[in-house]
């Protein structure tokens, strides 16, 4: 099943976690302090009692931790965290982790090296990606890359579709634990390319 199909016929469980966990693997990009976002996880699991209040708290707890964002990629992380829906229903929530989604594998996109062919035909290959079933086997199997894309989209591209599906087959607090464990794994690889281009750039 596609990423775009994965995300379609998601519920409200598995669409939040799904925008969170996206946002979360970001989180390099913003702050040292990379568990800000662990109470909303609880929000999660909890459901609609208690996403609206932890979803403001977590708004708040990012601005104190994150202060300006200093370029358009790291604008992007800090909107996608505005731009999650209050109500917890699941026509917002799809839309949210949808965009959620895209942003996510644009930003490990720009990590990667681009190719002759230049970043429209990379940012073509990538919306293909999500929604071909060929290229969500590809991703399942660990290959390095997947169908022209490069090696940390690829990566993103098969945590995205691996926390879905786990959150479809696993029910209750399980679920999103594990969602999480391999969230914060993402989030390891993003922190270390980070890392290095900050030494580089020194």
């Amino acid at each position: 099943m596609s990423l775009v199909k994965l995300i379609a016929e998601a519920d409200e469980r598995g669409l939040a976690a799904s925008g969170l966990a996206c946002l979360d693997r970001c989180l390099p990009l913003l702050a040292e302090e990379t568990e800000v976002l662990r109470p909303l996880w609880a929000g999660v699991v909890s459901g609609e009692g208690d996403w609206t209040e932890r979803l403001s708290a977590s708004r708040d707890a990012l601005d104190a931790v994150c202060g300006a964002a200093p370029d358009v990629t790291t604008a992007l992380v800090r909107t996608m965290l505005g731009a999650a829906p209050s109500e917890w229903a699941a026509g917002p929530l799809r839309t949210w982790a949808d965009t959620c989604s895209v942003v996510a594998l644009e930003i490990h996109q720009q990590f990667d090296p681009v190719g002759e062919d230049g970043p429209a035909a990379a940012a073509e290959r990538l919306a293909w990606c999500r929604e071909d079933t060929g290229a969500v086997t590809d991703a399942a199997d660990g290959a390095e890359s997947t169908d022209g894309i490069g090696p940390l989209a690829a990566g993103e591209l098969r945590r995205q579709i691996a926390i879905l599906e786990i959150l479809a087959e696993t029910a209750g607090a399980a679920g999103v634990r594990r969602a999480l464990d391999l969230s914060t794994e993402g989030q390891r690889v993003l922190r270390a390319v980070v890392s290095r281009r900050a030494r580089a750039g020194s």
